[in-house]
């Protein structure tokens, strides 16, 4: 859902003074109700220019994972001490400090106040409360324990985006590391190069080693054509971006993202973590399981985990139990299968999902410091290879002049 940026003018209806402000809301109706809610008699509602604004907005105006932790949190704690729901959303909207979610709270406010239920309410907004979020509070609502499902949202966005930081965390030093290395490159390609060029010419016609043309050919083309370079990468980068978002794409990567060596094994248990971590949270709040199974699906974000776990949706529908139909399956680690045996057996699917949680995202920490320590080795071998080439180039023909001159 789109938000325009509304100027409005109104009058309190308590103390009659005029207000000058603005709102965000979807439609000037909207707007108008939002500003009614707040206990004020709008007078003029214009929609605000939006000239160079766009990009920036949705940047400084995102509503991130810690906001709605803390969205969830407060509303809890409230709901726990007894206050009225709408009292409580109310107090909540006087301490966000997120414009958007300010916004989008008091026409969550303003739905509650005409009927609707909490969940509906946030159904409305799918760009900020996703499948997990809603489920939730619609189970929470419906077996009055509001409360404690807000308490295991804010814990489950917790924990999975500390697994996602430390995900990111093990790979920002090697991007780091190859783009400092790319950009040593280029210079001594761009720059270097052709000076140790100037310098061979100045022995008349020298017969240079293939790998010092090659680099040399390589360096002129950056140098004479950097314009088109600039054009291709630009071209490149757009068509895979765009490619990514297709379906064939969205599989390849993910795909690759379960194969890569050193790598592969720590996303797979990042989806299994992120699997059991959701499965955990809905089955406590009493979200039925092919419900549990449908958001999961969702909440893995990765389309091979996801079409494993909509075929097992169809066995269970049949009949099957839920190990059983995930038994064997490629993207699923064995452990995952056994536990949920063992709790469907016992009664204890929601302790054994849990359980896998817990030592996935532990299997996840590990795996993360595993790879930092090879990561970094492997790093200096690159380096030095890279190295190792460009000195090559360089010096190699120097030893050949020298080598000719004694032999003259």
């Amino acid at each position: 859902m789109s938000l325009i940026t509304f100027k409005y003018t109104a009058r309190n209806t308590s103390t009659g003074k005029k207000v000058v402000a603005e709102v965000q809301a979807d439609s000037v109706a909207s707007a108008a109700k939002l500003i009614s809610s707040q206990g004020l008699a709008p007078i003029e509602i214009t929609a605000k220019d939006k000239v160079g604004v766009g990009l920036l907005s949705k940047l400084t105006n995102r509503v991130s994972t810690k906001d709605k932790i803390l969205f969830s949190r407060q509303l809890a704690t409230l709901i726990n001490a007894g206050l009225p729901l709408v009292q409580s959303l109310r107090t909540v909207l006087g301490q966000t400090k997120n414009k958007t979610l300010k916004t989008v709270t008091s026409q969550i406010i303003a739905d509650v106040e005409s009927g609707s239920s909490l969940g509906s309410s946030l159904k409305k907004h799918p760009e900020i409360f996703n499948n997990i979020f809603t489920s939730l509070i619609d189970a929470g609502e419906t077996s009055g324990t509001l409360d404690n499902s807000l308490d295991r949202l804010a814990f489950q966005q917790e924990k999975d985006a500390e697994v996602i930081s430390k995900v990111r965390g093990a790979l920002v030093y090697p991007i780091i590391v190859l783009l400092v290395m790319g950009g040593v490159v280029a210079f001594m390609l761009v720059s270097v190069l052709p000076q140790v060029e100037e310098l061979y010419k100045g022995f008349g016609n020298v017969q240079l080693p293939i790998l010092t043309r090659v680099l040399l050919a390589v360096s002129h083309a950056i140098i004479d054509y950097w314009w088109a370079v600039i054009i291709i990468l630009i071209i490149a980068t757009f068509v895979l971006a765009n490619w990514i978002k297709t379906d064939a794409g969205r599989a390849f990567f993910d795909r690759l993202k379960m194969r890569i060596p050193a790598i592969g094994p720590l996303f797979m248990k990042l989806y299994m973590a992120r699997f059991a971590r959701t499965g955990t949270t809905l089955v406590a709040s009493g979200v039925p399981l092919i419900r549990v199974l449908e958001i999961t699906a969702d909440a893995v974000d990765n389309v091979h985990v996801a079409g494993s776990i909509r075929g097992a949706i169809e066995k269970v529908k049949g009949g099957k139990s839920l190990a059983d139909s995930l038994q064997d399956d490629p993207n699923f680690l064995d452990l995952v299968p056994s536990m949920l045996r063992i709790g469907e057996q016992s009664g204890q699917i929601e302790k054994m999902m849990e359980k896998t949680a817990d030592y996935y995202e532990k299997e996840v920490d590990q795996q993360v410091k595993t790879i930092s320590t090879i990561i970094e080795p492997f790093l200096m071998i690159v380096l030095g290879i890279v190295a190792i080439t460009i000195v090559s180039a360089i010096l190699v023909p120097i030893y050949g002049l020298v080598g000719q001159n004694i032999i003259k």
